[in-house]
Parts: C-alpha cells; structure tokens; sequence
C-alpha cells in the first residue's frame, strides 16, 4: 500500500484579502513541492465536496447553512477580522471536509495505508458554531465523527502540531470521552486557548505548550513527555493529524523555530504509534504554515516519512 495525496484545485479559488498571510500561492507551494521525483510513486486523487450532514457530524446544520449565506456572488465579504469569503471559499472549504472523510474511507477500507490531505481553508480554529482564525469547517473533527459513525471507531485520537493552539477542535470534543486532543503550540498566542490545565470533562485534551524561542529540542521533550505515552495508552482506531508547519523557523506568524526535521520526527513518531494501536492507520490534515518555503519543504518531509510507512 501507498500513500495517498487529497486535493483539489477548487481551494485555489478561496481568496482572501491582499497581504493576508492564508492565501492560496501556499496550496500552489504545496503542489510544486510534490511534484518533485520522490513523489512520482504517490498515489493522487482529488477531494470531494463534502455533503452538509457529514459536516453536520461536528458542526449544527444550521451552522453549515449560515457559513453557506454568507458565501458571495462576487467580492469578498468578512466573517471576522481575519476570514473571509469569496465566490470560490465555501467550495473550498467543502472540498476541505469532503478530502479528509475521503481519507478516512480509504485508510479504513485499508486501500491505502495513510493519507495526506492537502487542502485550504484549514479547520482547527472553526469551533461547534463559530468560524474563525481563517477556517470555517473543522476538518480533523468532521474525520473524526465519520470514523466513528460509518466504520464504528471506538476511539479516535488527533495530534495537532500547528503552532496556533486548535481551540476549535478542543471546543468540540471537550465532552467527548471517545476522543483524545493532542497539542503542541507556542503560548502566549493566538487564540489564546492551550494551557495544560485545560484537560476537558473526561481528561482527554492534552495540551503541551512551548514558549517563543522554543525549537525541536523542546518540542521533542514535550512530544515524548506529554503527549505519546498519552497517544499510546488511548489505543487509538485511527489517528487522525492537524499538521500544521507555522512552527517552522522561517514563519512569519509564530516564534517557534522547528526545522524539516521536526516535522519528519514527529511523523515517524506518530505512525509507530498507529503501527502499534490501529494498524498503521493515519489520515493527516494540513493546517497552517504561511512562509511558502519552509511550508513546502516542511510539507516534503512529511509526506515522504508518511510513504515511508
């Protein structure tokens, strides 16, 4: 089995204002990155739109219907300060959840051994009812919900390394005993949420904050301290990854100085613990990274570890 690549050209078509930092030349830097010769054995194929009862597994439908009125027709509208919409965003985002319930299906069905899903808007920031931190649709969550519901996953687990705290996907499964959040993030920092008192109802978030400054020593420790004795004792069904590369050195949005390294540590970490739990089971979700460089290199070292599996 391979790895297999999600994506859509439709989520080149969300646009945001000019200078914003979320655009859509970070797809295309993604894209480039994988078309070099190492990837030429990467299985590819292109995202779904997401139908809106599958997002309605982690948002309220009338959630999905709200964020459908406010796509325009033309221009561009704001959601909040920093989301907004254009004629080409809601697809986008669609395609986004529909890319990671393809995922699912296909690691679940065991046609391939784990996926990546390169995609844009990203999701972790979007909570049960509130869009924002430039997403709309939680992604990881909406795979999550489908584990569970169409293949009876008892338990899911979702590791998020983005250098943002995912208050959207912590929001969501604060109450869920079924589900184990995982963080790493640079704190103080937007969203402001991630401290490790914050442990849900159940004690199944798993918050492990890193300060400005903070490179791959320190987010090896908190890796190997914190969160995958925690992954390990959970025994995930699937493990499903927010890969965010914002902690990258060269990000302008973040003061964390992660290398291409890091990221590829962190994979091989994360898919031996889903060789001893589930059965190699692993559906990655990109989030952030807004330095185009060191996102596609990032991007590079992540998926290559991901086909080394």
């Amino acid at each position: 089995m391979s790895t297999l690549l999600i994506s859509h050209p439709a989520c080149l078509n969300h646009l945001t204002p000019p200078g914003h930092p979320e655009r859509p030349d970070r797809l295309r830097a993604v894209e480039r990155a994988l078309e070099d010769e190492r990837f030429q054995l990467l299985a590819r194929e292109l995202a779904p739109m997401a139908e809106a009862e599958l997002i309605a597994l982690a948002h309220p439908i009338d959630y999905v219907e709200m964020i459908r009125q406010a796509s325009p027709s033309e221009g561009m509208v704001a959601i909040d300060a920093d989301t907004s919409m254009s004629p080409g965003s809601f697809e986008a985002a669609l395609r986004g959840a529909g890319g990671a319930v393809m995922a699912v299906d296909e690691v679940m069905n065991g046609r391939t051994a784990n996926a990546f899903v390169a995609t844009r808007p990203p999701g972790h920031h979007a909570e049960t009812a509130k869009p924002m931190g430039f997403c709309f649709f939680n992604n990881v969550a909406i795979a999550a919900r489908y584990a569970q519901k169409k293949y009876g996953a008892e338990r899911a687990a979702i590791v998020d390394f983005d250098v943002h705290h995912g208050n959207g996907t912590q929001d969501i499964f604060w109450s869920d005993q079924s589900v184990l959040y995982c963080s790493t993030h640079e704190m103080p920092l937007y969203p402001g949420t991630g401290a490790i008192t914050e442990r849900g109802k159940f004690n199944t978030i798993v918050n492990a904050p890193l300060r400005a400054g903070d490179g791959g020593d320190q987010f090896r420790e908190a890796m190997d301290v914190a969160i995958l004795p925690r992954l390990r004792a959970f025994k995930p069904d699937i493990l499903i990854i927010s890969a965010g590369f914002d902690a990258h050195t060269r990000d302008p949005l973040a003061n964390l100085n992660l290398v291409e390294a890091d990221f590829a540590w962190v994979t091989q970490k994360l898919m031996e613990v889903a060789d001893a739990c589930c059965g190699g089971r692993v559906v990655s979700v990109m989030e952030g990274g807004y330095d185009l460089q060191g996102l596609a290199r990032s991007v590079a070292a992540h998926v290559t570890t991901l086909m080394r599996g």
